[in-house]
């Protein structure tokens, strides 16, 4: 399944974010949490804890930060567009511009991990890594990651 549409809303996704740091870009991240009205402060203080244990930064210029929040019900995704590739201590060295975070309930064990596979899977396909590098528009990146959706409704 490549809809998105249970992880991603249509506020959740930014193109050309412009960040200097993975710092900077968990302050971006944990600004987005907030206005999905999850405390973005926490959120950025567990993606630095999470990521002390080992970059999530899988290659290919992709990266799926994750935690796992007290007060969400559901697993939620973010994706972000860099607008310039920042060094992220990816599994090969290069520097990052695709940013998919998860953010997952605390008790979400099962269910956090089939998430980040099924983002992993996706984000691995060179095609589609291609196509949201070439969108023009947040509605055009939310769009790839629903495209299954749309075609079924149709």
């Amino acid at each position: 399944m490549n809809d998105f549409s249970d992880l991603l809303r249509p506020d959740s996704v930014y193109k050309d974010v412009a960040v200097a740091h993975k710092k900077a870009l968990f302050a971006q991240l944990a600004n987005a949490t907030d206005a999905l009205g999850f405390d973005g402060r926490l959120t950025a203080e567990r993606l630095a804890a999470r990521e002390k244990i080992g970059s999530t930064g899988f290659g290919g210029g992709v990266a799926i930060p994750h935690a796992k929040l007290p007060e969400i019900d559901g697993v939620t995704g973010v994706f972000m567009r860099l607008a310039q590739p920042i060094e992220f201590d990816a599994v090969d060295d290069l520097p990052v511009d695709l940013v998919f975070m998860l953010v997952s309930p605390v008790d979400a064990g099962a269910e956090h991990l089939k998430a980040l596979a099924r983002v992993s899977r996706r984000l691995r396909d060179r095609t589609f890594l291609a196509k949201l590098r070439g969108a023009g528009s947040p509605d055009a990146l939310y769009a790839l990651f629903t495209a299954d959706a749309a075609r079924d409704a149709a």
